[in-house]
């Protein structure tokens, strides 16, 4: 658990606000810890950084029909913060991250369960290595104006020895614009 601490923190909490009580489970004795796969050796100084992208941190669903109304705002999701875990083999990277994010509910919002698509994306530069998009979903319980989750992305296996210049770019799919009304489509002439 100390060698995940030195890569984030999850601590909450502003100047200016109490830090929120987070459960901490008690630590194993050394010899009940499992051991990385055969062949496989934690890694710390190499294991690429996570980056929440600004423009992708936010997702937020509307009422029927409504779109950028705050008045019809049902829900809103964001992505805080990440860590992460990597093991290699000498060959390839195997890494497992988790993002915290926060679930709130709009003035048309409440209870209940909404589906976020959630990509990571592994870079070298412009290189992708490894992308996914994962609709996950995440609850308000009843009674409740807004829920954290936790995402975590276990599959990312990344070959060669780029870790050095790799980053890990975590955030909602926002998918493709939406056309605006009343404009037209400007098409060349031969």
């Amino acid at each position: 658990m100390a060698a995940l601490s030195g890569c984030s923190s999850l601590g909450l909490g502003g100047k200016d606000k109490d830090p929120t009580p987070i459960t901490v489970a008690p630590q194993q004795a050394a010899d009940s810890v499992a051991p990385p796969a055969v062949g496989a050796v934690y890694v710390a100084g190499k294991c690429p950084q996570i980056v929440i992208r600004d423009e992708g941190a936010i997702f937020k669903t509307y009422a029927k029909g409504a779109k950028d109304d705050p008045a019809q705002l049902a829900y809103q999701a964001s992505l805080v913060q990440g860590t992460r875990q990597c093991t290699t083999d000498g060959t390839a990277l195997n890494m497992t991250i988790v993002v915290q994010g926060r679930l709130v509910a709009g003035p048309m919002g409440g209870s209940g369960s909404v589906t976020m698509p959630i990509k990571v994306s592994v870079m070298d530069g412009e290189t992708v290595l490894y992308s996914d998009t994962t609709n996950f979903q995440a609850s308000i319980p009843p009674g409740e104006g807004s829920a954290q989750f936790l995402y975590t992305d276990n599959k990312i296996h990344v070959t060669g020895g780029a870790a050095g210049f790799v980053s890990v770019y975590v955030s909602f799919e926002q998918g493709p614009s939406a056309p605006v009304k009343g404009a037209r489509t400007v098409r060349k002439r031969k």
